[in-house]
């Protein structure tokens, strides 16, 4: 269920890297043609396949993009936080979403008309060249993936998949680092093409050496470190 929210104030995403180089009333420009919307637990900002309408940005939470495979199999893309831009079909000339995108906690995001991407493609070409500067970052993210998958061992890709999530959504508590979502060993599994079991595997002997601590869908890095070496296969 859905409620719309309050009016964002420029100031508070000024801030955002999409937002650089930028004027405040340019910026406040760009939101007023937006609908900001309030974003529950496990709701579906949009299913893969549907029809794109509308491209979004993050402004509370965290959100999972997910891609059904042919033969049924769930793959888990990437996670979108706060200052994100998704859901962005009109950049890459898309007429369906091509994965679907589920809150993983109470979220807040703005969205926009397909129809407004062109308009700020003349009105503000910074908000675009932003735009397209983060989605080639997040191309750059996924051919690293790609290479990872197929030329790494398990427990690289493991350990390099924790340590994104911790770049990505970590918060830093007393002891180390806390990834800020529920997030799940099948969760991990899928994001590295490993089984469960194996998943399993690992964190219990990466947490008996003092390097995480995992609860039911929590996950907390200690020795980021250390965890970073394994990743680079030391």
């Amino acid at each position: 269920m859905q409620k719309k929210a309050p009016k964002i104030d420029p100031s508070l995403v000024a801030d955002f890297p999409l937002f650089n180089d930028m004027k405040k009333e340019d910026i406040g420009d760009i939101l007023e043609k937006g609908v900001a919307k309030h974003y529950k637990k496990g709701d579906r900002f949009f299913d893969q396949f549907d029809e794109a309408t509308h491209f979004f940005l993050m402004l509370d939470g965290y959100l999972e993009v997910s891609k059904t495979t042919e033969e049924g199999s769930q793959v888990i893309m990437r996670h979108f936080g706060v200052g994100e831009l998704f859901g962005v079909a009109p950049a890459i000339a898309q007429k369906n979403y091509p994965a679907t995108s589920r809150a993983l906690v109470d979220c807040v995001a703005i969205l926009w008309e397909n129809k407004f991407w062109d308009l700020f493609l003349v009105e503000h070409p910074q908000f675009i060249k932003n735009a397209y500067s983060a989605i080639g970052q997040r191309l750059a993210q996924s051919q690293e993936r790609i290479v990872e998958m197929s030329t790494e061992q398990v427990e690289r890709r493991v350990a390099h998949a924790v340590m994104r999530l911790t770049h990505q959504c970590g918060v830093k508590t007393e002891t180390g680092i806390l990834i800020d979502f529920p997030v799940s060993r099948q969760d991990i599994a899928e994001m590295t093409g490993t089984t469960l079991h194996t998943v399993s595997r690992l964190f219990s002997a990466w947490s008996t050496k003092g390097l995480m601590q995992v609860g039911r869908q929590k996950i907390e890095v200690l020795e980021a470190h250390k965890l970073a070496l394994l990743a680079q296969g030391h």
